[in-house]
């Protein structure tokens, strides 16, 4: 059943995958200005990685500029991501 109290869910977001910190803000910040939304960044830590230098930094995109979910446009994020030598994933 679909969320109609305006929450978030996973279904239908992409996962834009970058190894800089920097490049993660600089795309999130160009992604909300095209009209996706919540461009969240954070830290993805693997399951026993120690060091933290070693971390992706991910933006979690779930709407895009058509107001429908992120996946639609995944293979455009996929082409982003790649120009900052990352990826993308749909959920």
């Amino acid at each position: 059943m679909a969320d109609t109290q305006g929450g978030a869910t996973s279904q239908g977001r992409v996962l834009v995958t970058l190894p800089d910190r920097e490049d993660a803000d600089e795309l999130a910040e160009q992604l909300q200005d095209q009209g996706y939304e919540p461009c969240a960044v954070h830290r993805d830590m693997l399951a026993g990685e120690d060091d933290a230098e070693d971390v992706d930094w991910v933006i979690v995109v779930e709407v895009g500029p058509h107001g429908g979910p992120a996946v639609f446009d995944e293979p455009h994020l996929s082409r982003l991501a790649e120009d900052y030598g990352g990826f993308a994933t749909a959920e």
